[in-house]
């Protein structure tokens, strides 16, 4: 079967390993035929003060020519550049504007930040042990994901990781069925694409982003549905993506949806 992966990082984010054209070569030796690259799109130094999350501003544009070199160099396989984009939500402090934006051909929507603090950063979780604190993370990161996926002013292609709060094994005392009906609507109503994120499966909680129950309702709600495997090192490019399609096969999607170059989407039968 057809594999592709919409999401991968290098080098040029502060914890990510290995040139692109490493992953470039993996990816087209495996036989993938689109690969997209997704670095972090900068972060101001009150998000990132060790530039550790994101690519630096002076570097952005030697990570432009390394995709298009990547291209050059594998022409059968259609490589798009992108960004992972952080929703801050009212703590942005960002100017982004439109030419920021325009040499990419994907953008993933993140929320890695409940109130500029980064939630998922392993040197900072110990925050989650504090009394009600995963109740109160997790209803603050569900009501930031829904307003970066249902308004329609955001640039996002792709919202990646969907309930990436769950990432260290943390839960709620409450019932996440009301949390993903929300969520499926303002993907829906946001006309946004979801993601199967493959790396979760090697966190603490053990599965993939995101759990079946919520990309069961993506499914009903239809929106569609990519994979990416969020490597970090070139090893893991091509990571279970088939195990990706599996999954999304168990939430009763019937193809993977696969942005293009040209702003479009084609899509790959799973049946």
């Amino acid at each position: 079967m057809e594999l592709i992966n919409t999401h991968c990082h290098s080098r040029y984010c502060g914890h990510g390993e290995g040139e692109v054209a490493a992953y470039a070569t993996i990816a087209a030796e495996a036989g993938l035929t689109t690969l997209a690259f997704t670095e972090h799109f900068p972060l101001s130094a009150a998000f990132d003060p060790d530039e550790y999350l994101s690519v630096l501003p002076e570097n952005m544009e030697a990570y432009r020519e390394a995709v298009e070199e990547a291209r050059r160099a594998h022409p059968q396989m259609e490589i798009l550049l992108g960004v992972e984009m952080d929703y801050l939500g009212d703590t942005e402090d960002r100017i982004i504007a439109s030419e920021d934006l325009a040499p990419f051909q994907i953008v993933l929507g993140s929320v890695h930040f409940v109130d500029r603090w980064p939630f998922d950063d392993p040197a900072q979780r110990d925050r989650w042990e504090e009394p009600g604190m995963a109740d109160a993370i997790w209803r603050r990161y569900g009501e930031l994901w829904c307003e970066a996926a249902s308004d329609a002013r955001q640039p996002f292609t792709v919202m990646s990781h969907p309930d990436l709060a769950k990432k260290f094994g943390y839960y709620p005392s409450f019932d996440l069925g009301p949390l993903y009906d929300r969520m499926a609507e303002a993907a829906a109503a946001g006309g946004r694409m979801v993601e199967v994120n493959t790396s979760g499966s090697y966190y603490a909680c053990a599965e993939m982003f995101p759990a079946l129950p919520l990309l069961q309702r993506f499914a009903r709600a239809q929106v569609p549905c990519t994979v990416g495997t969020d490597a970090h090192q070139p090893a893991l490019v091509t990571r279970d993506i088939e195990r990706g399609y599996d999954l999304m096969r168990q939430a009763g999607y019937k193809c993977v949806t696969v942005p293009t170059a040209d702003g479009g989407r084609r899509t790959i039968d799973l049946r």
